[in-house]
């Protein structure tokens, strides 16, 4: 609960994920060789507790503890742009599509603590989401703006709303 209360007061996540529902939090710990091999994450998934599902849209990997702590147990990414491998500090977090092939790397020394998490936009589309969030994040840069001319302000605003309303689906 204290993940998800902090992911949904954070604006960047907010931003990125335009979230309609976040699959409650699994903790994983890897030690002593412990990997998980290649695969892309459930296209749906049943919402404990509940009648109710989600599409998974994102993924998210949660590091609880510092990257020291452990060698290996990297998270990698198959993006577009080649293998990304990702091991960062605790309380930071990688959000990327749930539909990219990802694996974690077998654990050599130490032990990898992290969280894990599935969201489901509002936007499905990652092209549309990826316009969303970098407009968001332009309008946020500007509202922090020495001089901010509120008209275009506002109008970029409008812009952003009308195409999240344009192309959200609840």
């Amino acid at each position: 609960n204290v993940l998800l209360e902090k992911l949904g007061s954070h604006p960047t996540f907010i931003s990125a994920a335009i979230p309609h529902r976040i699959y409650p939090p699994r903790f994983n710990r890897y030690t002593g060789g412990e990997f998980y091999g290649v695969h892309v994450d459930a296209p749906i998934m049943s919402m404990p507790h509940s009648n109710e599902v989600l599409r998974s849209d994102l993924s998210a990997t949660i590091f609880l503890n510092q990257p020291d702590a452990y060698d290996g147990g990297d998270l990698v990414i198959e993006t577009e742009f080649g293998s990304q491998q990702v091991k960062l500090n605790a309380g930071d977090m990688v959000l990327y599509p749930s539909s990219s092939l990802h694996q974690v790397t077998p654990v050599t020394r130490g032990e990898r603590v992290c969280a894990i998490l599935w969201a489901q936009s509002m936007v499905a589309d990652a092209a549309a989401r990826a316009i969303l969030f970098d407009l968001d994040q332009s309008i946020q840069a500007i509202t922090t703006a020495e001089r901010v001319d509120a008209d275009e302000l506002m109008r970029l605003t409008a812009v952003y709303h009308n195409l999240v309303r344009r192309w959200a689906r609840i």
